[in-house]
């Protein structure tokens, strides 16, 4: 009788794990990324629908490995004016291992279109993406820059 109970309990342990004990299907395993034959590592581009256009510049050049350091990312209009007052947010990650960066970088104003990105950090080479929101004057829009680091 104990050891039947036994039995029974790892398996609705088994089943809790994979989801089957309440119904759920399995977790949808990530889809693979894999990189591009060719990146633009640009450093500044337009965003995506083209509201501003965002350059960055990084402390340390190239940006090194397990290091933490600070970015000044520079938005303007298309036509070069810079963007004030705007909230401004950075998140990144590798596509191919499927995760982001060991930190959470917070971004300040400082003067003439510059924010000071504080918290960057990689944790380990290959290629990484990095995703600058921009929401400003109603106005919300994204560019994604890649970096290869070694």
């Amino acid at each position: 009788m104990i050891g039947q109970k036994l039995f029974f309990s790892a398996i609705i342990l088994w089943a809790a794990s994979v989801g089957v004990a309440c119904g759920a299907p399995p977790a949808a395993a990530p889809a693979v990324v894999t990189r591009p034959a060719t990146l633009d590592t640009a450093t500044s581009r337009s965003t995506e629908q083209g509201l501003f256009q965002i350059a960055y510049t990084s402390e340390l050049d190239p940006p090194a490995i397990n290091t933490v350091h600070t970015w000044t990312v520079h938005v303007t209009t298309p036509d070069g004016q810079p963007v004030e007052g705007a909230r401004v947010a950075v998140e990144g990650g590798m596509p191919e291992h499927n995760h982001g960066m060991p930190t959470m970088p917070q971004v300040a104003a400082t003067a003439n279109g510059d924010y000071r990105v504080e918290g960057m950090k990689f944790q380990m080479p290959g290629w990484w993406t990095v995703t600058v929101h921009v929401d400003a004057g109603g106005k919300q829009d994204s560019v994604t820059f890649n970096l290869i680091l070694n």
